[in-house]
């Protein structure tokens, strides 16, 4: 099975159940912005909530224990070592020094406070990164992907449920 039908498996295992979706990245830093694109474009084709924290996810943390979420998937461009625009699905516990955000606060103390206060079952849905540089645009590849994930979270979180 590759691993984009790994994680299609994995989304369609989750349909129905109340999640968030929470896109995490800077749009000023080409790949780093594919949480936020995932997020603008799925706004009002899901059923799931979407919150675009960009650099901010710390902001978010209330409000997201306050809708009390079954599931949490944090998307977000994650070096994981594979090719640019991979995507792959991680258990907090799977972050390791090995697999680095781009961000200053790590996304997994971000989760683990959320976790803290409610019941979710959070998920990382990584996308692998070409270029992270302040200025640049986002690479063919992760706009690809991108793409892929929206229609895939859009297939699993129908709005007619």
């Amino acid at each position: 099975m590759s691993a984009a039908d790994e994680v299609l498996e994995k989304l369609r295992e989750l349909r129905g159940c109340r999640t968030i979706i929470v896109g995490i990245g800077n749009t000023l830093k080409g790949d780093d912005g594919a949480g936020p694109l995932v997020c603008q474009q799925l706004y009002g084709k899901v059923c799931a909530r979407v919150m675009d924290v960009g650099t901010v996810p710390e902001n978010y943390i209330q409000p997201i224990v306050n809708s009390g979420p079954e599931n949490l998937l944090v998307i977000d461009a994650i070096d994981f070592g594979a090719l640019a625009g991979m995507i792959r699905m991680f258990k907090p516990e799977q972050l390791n020094s090995a697999i680095i955000s781009t961000h200053t606060l790590s996304p997994r103390v971000f989760v683990n406070a959320i976790c803290q206060e409610t019941e979710a079952d959070p998920y990382f849905v990584g996308i692998q990164p070409a270029q992270t540089q302040l200025g640049q645009s986002m690479s063919l590849e992760v706009t690809q992907a991108v793409q892929w994930l929206v229609d895939a979270l859009t297939e699993a979180f129908p709005l007619t449920e």
